[in-house]
């Protein structure tokens, strides 16, 4: 039996031509907390013994870059105007988008691969190894994802932006598959006991919002999941 999909018209979406303040001001904060997210052991390090002086650190740098790259409009959603109007266009992909849509890619991917690899292991031979997952396994994860997205291999980083219709509920559907999975993750993690049954109860539950969310995505029941089907023109956010 097929899955029902629910899809969008590109002629029946409102255009809009120009962000306002509020909009751009508010995909700030995104971009802050996907670069920050960029050296993971430092973020693992947080969860497992609070902040440090370093993560401050970073923080400021973060803020800096992003902050003078959103001033200079190159960050997405923060340009004065949507780059994206026709989305069958087969218009150049500004680095920008690159570059900010390949690290966005990594950790969502390097995050849910390695916390899912620690879980395993967990289960499997009775014992954590998660920080040293993310000691030793993070930047070879991390750098062949932002390789693949250098290579325009990733949705939303090849050289057009003519597949962004489709392109974009990929790219969605994984940040809130992988969002709320590991939210979920988070919690049983500080209410669950450390036990190997807790940890088989946690590895259950990661897969099964992994999965299920993953599904609600690709459905388009999760917001901006939809297939947008080619018509007149839409505003790609």
């Amino acid at each position: 039996m097929a899955i029902p999909v629910k899809v969008e018209f590109a002629h029946q979406k409102k255009i809009r031509q120009k962000n306002k303040g509020y909009y751009r001001v508010l995909h700030w904060p995104i971009w802050i907390w996907v670069f920050f997210l960029a050296p993971g052991p430092m973020v693992f390090d947080i969860f497992a013994h609070g902040p440090s002086a370093g993560n401050l650190s970073w923080l400021i740098v973060v803020l800096l870059g992003t902050g003078i790259a959103g001033w200079f409009e190159q960050l997405p959603g923060v340009e004065p105007k949507p780059y994206i109007l026709k989305f069958t266009e087969d218009r150049p992909n500004p680095l920008y988008r690159k570059i900010c849509y390949s690290f966005a890619w990594a950790d969502v991917l390097t995050f849910a691969t390695l916390n899912l690899a620690g879980l395993v292991v967990a289960v499997f031979t009775g014992k954590w190894y998660l920080k040293q997952i993310f000691d030793y396994g993070y930047f070879p994860f991390y750098g062949c994802v932002l390789l693949l997205g250098a290579l325009g291999i990733l949705p939303r980083v090849r050289k057009s932006t003519q597949g962004e219709g489709i392109e974009r509920r990929y790219f969605y559907g994984s940040v809130w598959a992988v969002t709320l999975a590991q939210t979920t993750l988070m919690i049983l993690w500080k209410i669950l006991p450390r036990t190997h049954v807790a940890d088989v109860i946690k590895l259950g539950v990661y897969v099964a919002a992994l999965v299920a969310l993953g599904l609600c995505a690709w459905m388009g029941l999760l917001p901006r999941t939809r297939p947008i089907l080619p018509g007149e023109v839409i505003v790609a956010d």
